[in-house]
């Protein structure tokens, strides 16, 4: 089965209610009931999760998922309902839950807030985070935009390399 992003699904649901579908990405928070049991996912490509519900009789790796916590990497089947909820449009009934990775217990990321003094330290997960993920967009765009202008009128981008004589504290 194809992987289809959660923005493709939020954005034009009505075209995937009642269909099988596929999702990959991150674990955001997880919640458990007797029976069953909910999972935030999100893969980067919105700021929106998509929310999994997990059913106890008709899951079975159940327990396994959740028991996840933030950052652990899935990959999650099933028939994407509306949803009987307000708090968001549609859900994704599991069929299936693939763990990709466990994420462990000391895993920097949590579903609060962080600093951006914080994140400064974990360059190697800020993209992760919605206000990073905010910037990177913006930039992303820009870049484009700038390529596209100059590019219209013959320009051509070289991405020459630094090549320098001078000794910097002593490193050369």
């Amino acid at each position: 089965m194809r992987r289809i992003d959660i923005n493709s699904i939020l954005k034009d649901y009505s075209g995937f209610i009642g269909e099988r579908v596929r999702a990959d990405g991150w674990v955001r928070t997880v919640r458990d009931s007797k029976n069953f049991g909910f999972l935030e996912l999100n893969d980067g490509s919105c700021f929106t999760n998509i929310q999994v519900f997990l059913d106890r009789e008709k899951l079975a790796n159940y327990e396994d998922a959740v028991k996840l916590i933030t950052g652990s990497s899935i990959s999650v089947t099933g028939i994407l309902e509306e949803s009987p909820g307000s708090k968001q449009p549609v859900e994704l009934k599991a069929d299936a839950v693939e763990i990709i990775t466990v994420c462990p217990p000391e895993y920097p990321l949590q579903k609060k807030r962080h600093t951006l003094e914080y994140l400064r330290g974990l360059t190697h997960l800020r993209s992760r985070t919605n206000t990073f993920l905010a910037v990177f967009r913006i930039r992303s765009l820009i870049a484009f935009a700038i390529h596209k202008f100059f590019n219209d009128r013959g320009f051509v981008y070289v991405h020459t390399p630094v090549i320098t004589t001078s000794d910097s504290e002593g490193a050369g």
